[in-house]
């Protein structure tokens, strides 16, 4: 039906005759050519669908004239007063009141709208429980140092309260939160709020926001969502925000809840949210575009249930009874599993065994063979790192038997390649030191840094089981069995300065993996600091002593650096021939660097000509080194 069609159009206000009111009239008058009746909402006991209703109220008027109007099928339309900011800006009502009398006479803008109850009470945009941090505020226009204010001002005020919710169809979920946002809709939240979510206004669900961070970290890294990225979705929401999608919830207490109703502060052991099924039609106000994408019913009765990482049990007792911690605290169901599977790959077992044999002997034969895929796939077969890892967990708890366990399986592993790698050296009757092995003699803190960063994708790939095929790709980066083959070869050949090199290597790798794995499980949850600190001060102290012939290497590859950067396709002008050289190697193990380099030149170069190219490339670095020539035409 045209409202133009209507028989009646009433103004309804509770406001004295003025000269607003007066104007609000003469303009549909003399616009529409239709008469005005105006009434007190008091006084409207039997609304009738061939009258149009524009409400000129505030907002808690707004509210009584709908539950009396309630399931009515009268036609509603809001005009913009002093005192309903809050119905003004969910249903996106023109500021200026003739702009919002023509969105009145807009039967497009007509549509059946749900009500979020409270207590009984009518809400019109939300229900806040407690500190939502950031969650319902305006921020988009606020500059960087209105932000940082915000920021630190919400993780100081951080604190956790108990909560049971429980939805229509009698889901319950115990939790500690800090705060819950619960709304009907959200139909302007692009422009205004850190939700830019939008939900049907007539879909007959409420949505319940519940923000419950479990560590300091994880509360900051919810921050800066909000205050740098201002908005999320519920595709997207931090593992800190539960949602509850449903079209009835209750929500109770231990102890008393203050809430904002409408940003009115009230207080009470328990909250009854109900949605009302399209009890009222409105004209929606011409702030909300896309109107059909909001007057669609979903007519899906499924309820939402998103609340997998909140707290609850133990850890939710935890955080309401004692003071945040800096890490979260894994809850039972999440390291059940996994402890279960490290305390397994802790054991020494001969599927162990054999797995070390084989992933030796590849490793062992491949660098003899010089071959990278074959070394990579003994990396792959390697078994080491899972006792690592279960030594790391058995670490940061302060688990005896864990970690003597591990340390057990790892001796016998260590042993293992050591003696299987020395047995094919005597079989094979080669003594040439390929660039495989002689890449693996030389270790400094790239490599401390692999095996730290290595270590961290083992420990979560092992916490989280949906990654744990990486795990693969951890033992690649980090190669633990080449290193030991090599040493192996080193006490085949009885060559020391390999032993030691390729040693070290291993070390490296074993602490850091170790060390970085523990800090990882700690972050995660399953450990107390308290427990840990034994265990990650002695790994610290061994990575320090592992850290000090690293730092020397490291200047070694900071000087050849230098020498490769100051030689590699340089010019030299040798008796009036050009000379082009570059560079294959520099060795820095004697008390001079030997450079392996060839040149390239135009002309035939005779002896002399390379002995006075020598001292010119000494000249030119100025320092002392050693050259191995090979010449286009002289071979030295």
């Amino acid at each position: 039906m045209n409202p133009l069609n209507f028989k009646v159009i009433t103004l309804i206000t509770n406001e004295s005759p003025s000269k607003e009111i007066d104007a609000v009239v003469e303009y549909i008058h003399s616009k529409y050519n239709r008469d005005v009746n105006i009434k007190n909402y008091l006084d409207v006991t039997k609304p009738t669908k061939e009258s149009l209703y524009l409400l000129y109220l505030k907002d808690y008027e707004i509210k009584q004239f709908f539950k009396s109007l309630l399931h009515s099928k009268a036609m509603l339309a809001l005009l913009p007063h002093a005192g309903s900011p809050i119905a003004n800006k969910s249903y996106g009502i023109a500021k200026n009141i003739y702009n919002a009398i023509e969105d009145a006479f807009d039967i497009e803008r007509y549509t059946t709208i749900d009500l979020l109850r409270c207590n009984e009470e009518l809400v019109f945009n939300t229900i806040v429980i407690g500190n939502v941090h950031g969650l319902n505020d305006s921020i988009e226009k606020q500059n960087i140092f209105e932000r940082s204010k915000n920021f630190f001002e919400n993780l100081k005020e951080l604190k956790l309260q108990d909560f049971k919710l429980t939805t229509h169809k009698e889901y319950t979920i115990n939790t500690a939160a800090s705060g819950i946002m619960v709304l009907e809709h959200n139909l302007i939240a692009h422009r205004e709020e850190v939700l830019s979510e939008k939900f049907y206004i007539n879909d007959g669900k409420l949505n319940a926001f519940i923000l419950a961070p479990t560590s300091i970290l994880s509360y900051i890294y919810y921050l800066i969502l909000t205050f740098v990225y201002a908005h999320f979705k519920l595709t997207s929401l931090p593992k800190s925000v539960g949602v509850v999608k449903t079209s009835k919830l209750t929500i109770t207490s231990k102890h008393t809840i203050n809430f904002k109703q409408d940003n009115v502060r009230l207080d009470s052991k328990s909250i009854e949210l109900e949605i009302l099924k399209q009890p009222i039609t409105l004209a929606l106000g011409r702030k909300i575009n896309n109107l059909e994408r909001f007057s669609q019913s979903s007519g899906d009765e499924k309820e939402i249930v998103k609340t997998k990482y909140l707290p609850h049990g133990e850890v939710s007792k935890m955080l309401v009874s004692k003071n945040i911690p800096l890490f979260k605290k894994a809850q039972e169901t999440d390291f059940k599993e996994l402890f279960v599977s490290l305390r397994e790959s802790a054991k020494l077992s001969s599927v162990f065994l054999v797995l070390m044999v084989l992933s030796t002997l590849l490793a062992t034969t491949g660098l003899f063979q010089n071959s990278s895929p074959v070394i990579i796939g003994a990396m792959i077969l390697a078994p080491l790192m899972a006792p690592i890892v279960s030594l790391s967990m058995g670490a940061v708890r302060d688990e005896s038997e864990l970690i003597s366990n591990s340390v057990k399986t790892l001796l016998y592993g260590i042993g293992t390649a050591l003696l299987f790698s020395m047995m094919l050296t005597y079989l094979i009757p080669l003594t040439t030191l390929t660039d495989e092995m002689r890449s693996r003699l030389n270790p400094n803190l790239l490599d401390l840094m692999v095996a730290v960063i290595s270590g961290i994708a083992g420990a979560y790939a092992s916490a989280k089981s949906e990654i744990s095929k990486s795990l693969a790709g951890v033992a690649i980066a980090v190669a633990l069995v080449p290193p030991l083959s090599v040493t192996g070869i080193g006490l085949g050949w009885s060559d020391w300065d390999m032993v030691y090199g390729s040693s070290l290597l291993f070390i490296t790798n074993l602490v850091g993996i170790t060390l970085s794995a523990s800090l990882t499980f700690l972050i995660l949850g399953y450990s107390a600091v308290h427990r840990a600190k034994k265990g990650i001060m002695f790994a610290s102290i061994v990575m320090v002593v592992v850290a000090i012939p690293l730092l020397l290497s490291f200047n070694k590859v900071q000087h050849q650096n230098t020498l490769y950067n100051a030689l590699q396709n340089h010019t030299f002008s040798i008796h009036d021939k050009k000379i082009n050289i570059k560079i294959s190697q520099i060795d820095l193990h004697g008390n001079q660097p030997l450079v392996y380099l060839t040149t390239y030149s135009d002309n035939l170069l005779q002896k002399n000509d390379i002995i006075t190219l020598k001292q010119a490339i000494k000249t030119h670095i100025q320092e002392e080194v050693r050259l191995q020539i090979i010449s286009n035409s002289f071979i030295e």
